[in-house]
């Protein structure tokens, strides 16, 4: 689903301007991301928990060449669904 068509369907379902929509639709990454900033996750209702994640260092390999590499140490923002998006999909 493109942007347009996330926007298209949010107007179709609630009656809400398109301008209200887009600003909403605009505005919700940065503010996952901010939250995800300070605090270290974000949970958005009916949605799911964004959350930071530690990634530990670790060896791998060039896949190219089959060397190995050490891969450092990173963090990573995982997404756990809710419950009700999980089985949504089966």
């Amino acid at each position: 689903m493109t942007k347009k068509e996330l926007i298209d369907a949010l107007i179709a379902k609630s009656g809400v301007d398109r301008k209200d929509v887009e600003a909403v639709i605009n505005a919700l990454p940065e503010t996952i991301k901010d939250e995800i900033r300070a605090t270290g996750q974000s949970a958005v209702y009916g949605l799911g928990t964004f959350k930071v994640s530690e990634r530990a260092a670790r060896t791998g390999r060039n896949p190219s060449t089959g060397a190995a590499i050490e891969i450092p140490a990173s963090k990573v923002v995982s997404v756990k669904l809710t419950k009700d998006l999980r089985t949504s999909a089966q």
